[in-house]
């Protein structure tokens, strides 16, 4: 797929590779980079592309060994392939016919200015280059940057080639002889400062590649913010070129320390320890210290429902408990927490089920799953026939039986809540369905309808974009869904900690989804790797996009940019993702014994509760409001509490400190009390005037919440976009302002639970038929 078709050394420690990617060749353009990763625990690599050849279908890289990880990518030969490789991503540079340009670089910077210098060069421009290095025998790519350049001057800090000295020296040589009208810089950070201050002082526009400092590449962690102009930015999204002189490249180079690696001999390590346990439940847990079975089988309790109960029996029974690790045990592993019903614990609680007239718990699910049947079924013992009804109309029945907030959907309208009783616990029988189903082996596959001759496409492999793709391979549609992470699945495989929703439950989930003849496409960025209307040419007569809300949101406090300080996104996706705290993972996590989470969500509760099995000594959520007003579910909040979270709630940081090395160390605490609602209908938190307090940390992370990857509403022409950055749909269809194409969940919603994205699917598929439908009638 991404084999490499030639290597070359430049020196001992920088190889050139050319690499087969015909759509990231035919598509890149300057200034543009891919993100690389080698091996299955490999870190993803930032990298500029240096080079196209488009009839060759390769793309050009230039590595320096700086790491494990670029060690690894040094170390793969001619006929190896890249484990993943994903792009073009980023802005591409902004060529114009400027006048003279003069292109800075140092080291490995003079590969990503290959491209520019030669589009500068064919835009008219007069380029000279100043080339960069300590010695001459890393001076690289000398050759093709004269091929497109008017002059080249060579600089060595030890005079061993060219002239000796630092490249700001050749800048300021050419900028005392000549009028210049723009300088691009590329290379190490400080040389890129130091650039900046020497064109600063004479007034010459100045733009700098920040890409050195990302991680994911797509705008979905944060970890690449810098400040611009006082302002942060995302380098993935909003650069990776910026005005040098608006850049605050101290902030940058503290930021670029590397962080702590993680280490854990210890076999016991949480995140050492394999996801145990066969269903239904750890049989390394102890619940209320007897043994539970796993076996599936029925032990007579069918006889409990072989006679009618009458409603005022079912009533009485009280809802089942769900079994769950210890908190002082579950705290260190990462299993998961609730360990599920058994069969008898399961058809017990159906009995409660009072099979309504008019069930009012089905008009809470966002998906519409007809609930009194399937829990008919499990009263009976028919556990595979209850799995059988959910899969008609949720493509993700075991996710959500562990994930969806059923206490605000369809348990929120259970007929019991009106007697006073509690709900029926419509989600733990929901989970108990699928995962017997699971691990009988005999999972069923719904019925797909004939091919229609049909291609539709799906961008983003969450929630969304899983449940529409379902829906539409039912109808005999040949659905094709792309998504830019190396796995599928979204948000749900690097957004919830194993410990809430294991891998293992998504990925079966997803291979269901492949045996209705579902295609997956990763490491592929629509709107990047190919464009939307690349897609209507290859046959494609529907698009959804499920890209989700993945830019995350920070605060603007004094200090926020700190090192330590990180988003959820970027702090779950190091670990859920990329393994990061296991030790034979290349991408590092910081591993903070003073940790603060700010939030008050379902994701602030997976970060901090993450910590702790990280081993902080203390783990505080901070949130502004009080603990009535937190949107996380009360199972998370009693879970999180039971495993030694602290709450810190009516507080809200204003600042952060750090020590000489940029690290944060502690912040300032507003007390907050509660005013009047806001618009939402919780009551806004108003700071108490004088109160503040210091609280002494080592790591933050921020969980206030995200903004929609702006990915796709930049680069499709016409479409319709809020001012919040949304896609602006029919509440009713999911139909955008390109009848084509439509879409569901974070991306138009700006926030959503897996289910109700997953109602947005739903919706979505059966409009897009309805109006595929139309047209052929009409085309007819």
């Amino acid at each position: 797929m991404n084999k490499i078709v030639s290597k070359e050394y430049f020196s001992p420690n920088v190889v050139k590779l050319e690499v087969e990617a015909p759509l990231i060749a035919k598509a890149r353009r300057a200034g543009h980079f891919v993100i690389v990763r080698v091996g299955e625990k490999g870190e993803r690599i930032p990298l500029t592309i240096a080079g196209a050849d488009v009839q060759r279908g390769t793309i050009t890289l230039v590595v320096q060994r700086v790491g494990v990880s670029s060690d690894h990518l040094c170390a793969l030969e001619v006929g190896d392939e890249l484990t993943d490789l994903v792009g073009p991503l980023g802005r591409a540079t902004h060529i114009d016919r400027f006048g003279t340009v003069v292109c800075a670089c140092g080291g490995v910077g003079a590969a990503p200015m290959l491209p520019i210098a030669e589009a500068m060069k064919a835009a008219g421009n007069r380029v000279i280059t100043v080339l960069a290095a300590r010695t001459k025998e890393l001076i690289i790519l000398e050759e093709q940057l004269r091929r497109h350049s008017d002059e080249v001057v060579v600089m060595t800090d030890d005079g061993s080639y060219g002239t000796q000295g630092l490249v700001t020296a050749g800048v300021e040589a050419i900028i005392r002889r000549e009028r210049v009208d723009l300088c691009v810089t590329v290379g190490p950070a400080v040389m890129m400062k130091f650039v900046s201050q020497l064109t600063k002082q004479y007034g010459i526009p100045t733009v700098a590649s920040l890409n050195t400092i990302m991680v994911d590449g797509t705008g979905m962690c944060g970890a690449c913010r810098v400040t611009v102009g006082g302002k942060t930015r995302f380098v993935c999204v909003d650069g990776p070129e910026f005005d040098a002189h608006q850049v605050d490249f101290d902030e940058m180079l503290m930021r670029l320390r590397p962080l702590k690696s993680s280490s854990h001999p210890n076999p016991q390590h949480p995140l050492n320890s394999p996801q145990g346990g066969a269903f239904p439940h750890d049989k390394e847990s102890d619940i209320n210290n007897k043994e539970v079975t796993s076996s599936p089988s029925l032990g007579g309790v069918g006889e409990a429902s072989a006679s009618p109960l009458k409603p005022r029996d079912r009533v009485a029974i009280p809802r089942v408990r769900m079994p769950e690790q210890a908190p002082g045990v579950r705290n260190k592993n990462n299993r998961e927490v609730n360990l599920g019903l058994t069969p008898q614990m399961a058809m017990r609680e159906a009995q409660r089920c009072l099979d309504c007239r008019n069930p009012t718990c089905v008009t809470g699910c966002p998906v519409g799953v007809d609930i009194p049947r399937f829990i008919k079924h499990i009263e009976r013992g028919d556990f595979l026939d209850a799995a059988r009804v959910l899969k008609e109309t949720s493509a993700l029945p075991a996710v959500c039986g562990r994930v969806c907030p059923q206490e605000k959907q369809c348990e929120s309208k259970c007929i019991h809540l009106k007697m006073g009783k509690e709900a029926v616990a419509i989600g733990y029988l929901e989970r108990f369905a699928a995962d017997y189903e699971r691990e009988s082996g005999q999972a069923s596959v719904p019925p797909v309808a004939a091919p229609n001759g049909k291609k539709v496409a799906v961008v983003g492999s969450g929630p969304a974009g899983l449940s529409f793709a379902g829906d539409m391979a039912k109808l005999g549609y040949e659905v094709t869904v792309f998504e830019a992470l190396h796995e599928i699945g979204g948000v749900l495989k690097y957004g919830i900690p194993e410990f809430r929703l294991p891998n293992r439950i998504v990925d079966f989930e997803i291979d269901n989804l492949r045996h209705m003849g579902v295609r997956f496409m990763a490491d592929t960025i629509v709107g990047k790797t190919f464009r939307v209307d690349e897609l209507r040419e290859a046959g494609y007569c529907g698009i959804f996009v499920g890209s989700g809300a993945g830019l995350p949101r920070f605060m603007g406090c004094p200090g926020e940019n700190l090192v330590g300080i990180m988003s959820s996104n970027e702090y779950l996706t190091r670990v859920n993702l990329m393994h990061a705290a296991e030790p034979d993972a290349d991408t590092p996590v910081i591993e903070g014994k003073r940790v603060a989470v700010i939030g008050g969500g379902n994701t602030a509760m997976d970060s901090v509760r993450t910590a702790k099995r990280l081993g902080a000594e203390r783990a505080v959520i901070v949130y502004r409001r009080s603990e009535d007003e937190m949107p996380a579910r009360a199972e998370e909040i009693k879970h999180a509490k039971e495993e030694g979270v602290e709450f810190l709630t009516l507080h809200n940081p204003i600042a952060y400190e750090g020590d000489e090395r940029g690290q944060v160390r502690r912040m300032l605490l507003q007390v907050m009390e509660l005013g009047e609602p806001d618009a939402s209908g919780r009551r806004s938190p108003v700071p108490v005037e004088g109160r503040t307090e210091w609280v002494d940390v080592d790591e933050v992370i921020v969980s206030i919440g995200v903004s929609p990857n702006p990915l796709i509403p930049r680069s499709v022409e016409g479409l319709a976009v809020s001012q919040r950055g949304t896609i602006e749909v029919n509440a009713d269809t999911m139909q955008s302002s390109l009848p084509m194409l439509f879409a569901g969940g974070d991306i138009v919603r700006g926030g959503a639970t897996v289910i109700l994205a997953m109602g947005d699917g739903r919706r979505a598929a059966r409009a897009m038929h309805e109006w595929l439908e139309r047209k052929a009638q009409e085309g007819a």
